[in-house]
């Protein structure tokens, strides 16, 4: 029989159709087919208007070449589709791959038409019952999937990761991450490397054994396991003093990013349990609070760098790590960059971690006076919490948290909502407790950074409550910036000087990033508002 000679959407519909017979819904028997090269090399370097994986490219930086849609005409965007999912707020990021897009809620996945919105199918398990989920799993965060060829991998509220077929949503295997017990859970969406699929756990504000692990894209076989806490014995055992190493933390509850030139995986973690209260782990405690590089192949540590040493205010540095190919104080670098919880942005070098700048892009900053030359904070009184209670900035939420962050080759700034608030550390029966600083209203802004000094470059003060607002950015290369605004906004400005440009009133909160894709030559912007994906697109030019 000759191969099929169609065209990705004639494939699509072929497919679809065929999965209505009754034929094989799950994997096949025997042994399942390699991954293709060309499917690997269309995540590593996907078409221009298709959009991979979860920030976009592996790199983490939601960042696209896209300028149809430019700063002389976005005031003329109108809203396209809208597709509702039965849960609010999503926080999911949309992938769009040859036309398809790809939604989750908590525990489910929808494939879309991203022209019309129009649903193709929908995979969806019940919600686990359970009382060993924590956190934002078990409240029903999910952001997103990863996607190779035609597979779909997707991680469950209790941390099961599992495949399905792209074309039909047909289950093709299903595996659980956790091998302890511990209130595990999962929130983010996996990441492809290679013809691995890699995900990482969340429940770090409880005890558990952090971890992050590599999976083959074909069978869901675990081919290697790091674990972000130190066997007794190992050296980074010796930054553990006390009662807390055997369970505590460092959770990887966020999407790494992936350079294929230097074959390095990049994962942050996140806090120590108990994430307040330090006298059971003195200490550095490491991996916690880190940026973890890791062979992709074997996951084996190359090298790690840890922004906050003993963290005692739950800062995970689980943001986006950010890997740039740019100038950097008149030498082409391979960076890797990050807008820390903590305050500070950082940039390291990325092939060997070298440490180099550390600066607050927060104001309100004071439980370090800086960064030393190896990158450690050189600490302050305000930095321990006391029984008397202790002023501590940035707050517990951090300066700012999971959202995307981007940087602009062309503006050559950073870009990040940043979080200007404090807390007032008060010992309870279960450690420190965060309270709100009445004295001091918290203030939310979209700041551009210059990545070579750390100084804002300009900043748009939000109006409106910033718990609210968990969107982050994304820029083109239309000269853009598109981001939530806190009051209920969807906005596009200026990426050069932050001049406002388009709005369009939502009504929600957000927790949820903006993305981009084209299909038949026309550039669409989506973004996940309160239940609803919503996506625009400039109006149809009549000929």
């Amino acid at each position: 029989m000759p191969a099929l000679k169609a065209s990705a959407f004639e494939r699509r519909d072929l497919l679809a159709w065929l999965s209505t017979l009754d034929g094989v819904k799950g994997p096949t028997q025997g042994d399942p087919p390699e991954i293709l090269r060309e499917a690997i090399d269309a995540v590593a370097r996907p078409e221009s208007g298709d959009w991979p994986t979860y920030n976009g490219r592996l790199n983490g930086n939601r960042y696209m070449d896209l300028r149809q849609i430019d700063a002389g005409n976005v005031d003329q965007l109108q809203l396209q589709w809208t597709y509702q999912l039965p849960y609010s707020p999503l926080e999911t990021t949309p992938l769009v791959i040859s036309g398809q897009m790809i939604v989750t809620g908590p525990n489910q996945v929808c494939s879309l038409d991203s022209r019309s919105g129009r649903e193709i199918w929908c995979y969806a398990r019940p919600r686990h019952p359970g009382t060993m989920i924590a956190g934002d799993a078990a409240k029903g965060a999910n952001r997103g999937t990863a996607a190779l060829g035609d597979r779909i991998f997707f991680a469950t509220d209790d941390a099961h990761l599992i495949c399905l077929n792209r074309i039909t949503g047909g289950l093709m295997w299903d595996v659980t991450m956790p091998e302890n017990a511990g209130h595990y859970g999962a929130t983010s969406a996996p990441l492809v490397a290679g013809d691995l699929v890699i995900s990482g756990v969340s429940g770090g504000d409880a005890p558990l054994k952090g971890f992050v692990a590599a999976y083959k894209a074909t069978t869901g076989h675990q081919v290697w396991r790091f674990s972000t806490l130190p066997k007794p014995g190992e050296k980074a055992a010796q930054t553990w003093e006390g009662s807390a190493l055997e369970n505590g933390g460092a959770a990887t509850w966020t999407t790494g990013s992936f350079d294929p030139g230097t074959g390095l995986l990049y994962w942050p973690t996140g806090n120590p349990y108990p994430d307040t209260d330090g006298s059971p782990r003195k200490g550095d405690n490491l991996y916690s609070n880190c940026v973890l590089a890791l062979d992709f192949k074997t996951g084996k540590l190359r090298w790690y760098f840890q922004f906050t040493p003993h963290d005692v205010h739950d800062w995970d540095a689980t943001e986006p790590l950010l890997l740039i190919d740019t100038r950097f104080n008149g030498r082409d670098r391979k960076l890797l960059m990050q807008a820390n919880r903590n305050g500070f942005f950082y940039v390291l070098d990325r092939t060997t971690g070298e440490f180099l700048l550390g600066k607050p892009f927060v104001k309100r900053l004071n439980w370090a006076s800086g960064i030393d030359p190896t990158g450690r904070p050189i600490l302050t009184a305000s930095n321990e919490p006391k029984l008397s209670g202790t002023r501590t900035c940035p707050a517990v939420r951090g300066a700012t948290n999971w959202y995307a962050t981007a940087f602009n080759p062309v503006t050559h700034l950073f870009y990040v909502m940043a979080t200007e608030d404090c807390n007032i550390y008060k010992p309870t029966g279960m450690g420190f407790e965060a309270f709100s600083d009445p004295a001091n209203l918290a203030e939310k802004y979209l700041r551009a950074l210059d990545p070579e000094t750390g100084k804002i470059a300009w900043e748009r003060k939000q109006v409106g409550a910033p718990e609210t607002n968990y969107s982050g950015v994304l820029t083109t290369a239309g000269g853009l910036i598109f981001y939530g605004e806190t009051g209920g906004g969807f906005a596009a400005i200026d990426a050069k000087t932050g001049k406002d440009l388009w709005h369009f009133e939502t009504g929600q909160g957000w927790k949820a990033s903006p993305m981009t894709y084209l299909v038949n030559d026309r550039q669409f912007v989506a973004i996940a508002a309160g239940n609803t994906i919503m996506s625009f697109a400039l109006p149809v030019q009549k000929q």
